[in-house]
């Protein structure tokens, strides 16, 4: 039998306060439905009908590339079931068909298997017990534990409000079955709706077995209806990832204080400070610190390297023993050598910096390579920017730069060449000359400021 999912990711979510659509709202740096599709994908589906309606195009883009992936469109939003059933003609007809919630992020790909496996024959639901089930759908279930009912809140006693079994609205079943359950469910309610939650009630009326799965935790069931909820499933995603950190061997100054939008690799014995920031693929070799208060975003870190606070790193790749910071920017393209030391407000940008290189203060290097052991001193601009076009700056090894000197690209410094501070250099400099390149001084006797001078007239 074929496993098919449909996804429902039409409604526009209007507490959310928002023009964007409710799953393209983000959790960890991703779109909440990349999340959902991330589980969908470990129980390997032959097919995902993804049903979108508000803001379609928008949800269209942020799918994935995967053939198995199609939209259906429900044009008029009315209701779960109805979305459910625009999905129904391009479903298998030997499948099992599994409903999941492009705002519900953290389900588990461990619960899919389960409910699917308890779908074989009959219906299963996944249900949850929250610590505060108001406003939700009760599990009715009689003396045998047999599920007879979901009771919506509005419609339960006070006996069955009291109930702490709750239902998710992920289920599974026969594609036959459920289409059979769907065909007769009725939009006569008061918002004209057809509910998916009323399939447990015509199932039990048909006699059908309604098997119950419980969630792994009620966050893994939550969906997000507002900014305040979508927040909190953020603080706990974040922490099963800190966890999984934690465990691995990293130590983190602050557990609750660190954010990784993305993928975070790490080595052992690294140590990750308070705020710091992850995006992307950022992957950590053996040892390596990272200060405070950092963003780090597609970034390859090697063995025994330290950032230090306040540095912002972008699409880098750091060679062991290098340390960066504080306050350091460095843009894409940028490749350290081992050793290499980035200080304080250096900006760096489609720059190769060799072995041991130093730059350790105020200095912008952009379209700039280097040799071993070269020293950038504090104020030093390489010019690569024409208004038109990016030229490149070429430095040997051994090479010294003066503070205050400005490189206009495209120029190369020969190995061992020096650069007196202040120099403004236009030409190519040969292996161990001295280039300066600066007016000449000159000490005016007698000059008096003009806050001195008497007004004329």
């Amino acid at each position: 039998m074929s496993t098919e999912i449909v996804i429902l990711a039409a409604g526009r979510g209007t507490r959310m306060r928002s023009q964007l659509p409710k799953v393209l709202h983000k959790l960890a740096g991703r779109p909440l439905i990349q999340h959902v599709l991330a589980a969908a994908a470990e129980v390997a589906p032959d097919r995902i009908h993804v049903v979108v309606g508000y803001g379609a195009t928008e949800v269209r883009a942020a799918l994935p590339e995967d053939a198995r992936i199609v939209c259906v469109e429900q044009a008029e939003q009315r209701g779960t079931g109805h979305a459910v059933l625009q999905a129904m003609p391009g479903v298998d007809g030997n499948a099992r068909v599994l409903v999941l919630y492009g705002d519900v992020p953290l389900v588990q790909a461990t619960t899919l298997r389960a409910v699917l496996d308890a779908a074989r024959d009959g219906l299963a639901i996944v249900t949850a017990q929250p610590a505060d089930p108001t406003g939700l759908g009760r599990i009715i279930r009689d003396q045998a534990s047999n599920i007879v009912a979901v009771v919506e809140e509005r419609d339960a006693s006070d006996a069955q409000r009291a109930i702490g079994e709750i239902n998710s609205g992920i289920l599974a079943a026969p594609v036959g079955l459920l289409a059979e359950l769907l065909a007769g469910l009725s939009d006569a309610n008061e918002q004209n709706e057809v509910y998916l939650t009323d399939v447990v009630a015509a199932a039990v009326d048909r006699d059908v077995a309604v098997a119950g799965v419980a969630a792994t935790s009620e966050l893994e069931v939550c969906g997000v209806n507002d900014r305040r909820q979508l927040a909190a499933l953020e603080r706990e995603y974040q922490r099963r990832l800190a966890d999984e950190l934690l465990l691995g061997g990293t130590s983190l100054m602050d557990p609750a204080r660190i954010d990784i939008r993305g993928t975070l690799r790490a080595g052992t014995d690294c140590v990750i400070d308070v705020n710091a920031v992850f995006e992307g693929e950022v992957m950590l070799g053996d040892r390596v610190e990272i200060g405070p208060n950092c963003l780090i975003k597609d970034a390859l870190i090697g063995d025994d390297c330290r950032i230090e606070a306040n540095t912002v790193i972008d699409g880098v790749v750091f060679e062991p023993g290098c340390q960066v910071g504080p306050f350091a920017r460095l843009r894409p393209d940028t490749v350290l050598a081992a050793g290499v030391k980035i200080g304080n407000f250096v900006e760096t940008k489609k720059t190769r910096l060799g072995p041991g290189t130093k730059s350790n203060h105020f200095a912008y290097l952009g379209d700039t390579t280097t040799g071993a052991n070269c020293n950038i001193g504090a104020g030093t601009i390489m010019c690569n920017y024409d208004g038109i076009s990016k030229h490149p700056t070429t430095l040997g090894d051994g090479v010294f730069i003066g503070s205050n000197a400005t490189l206009v690209a495209p120029v190369e410094i020969g190995d061992g060449g020096y650069v007196a501070a202040g120099s403004t250099v236009t030409k190519r400099v040969h292996s161990d000359q001295l280039a300066i390149a600066r007016a000449r001084q000159r000490n005016i006797e007698g000059w008096t400021p003009p806050a001195q001078r008497k007004p004329a007239g």
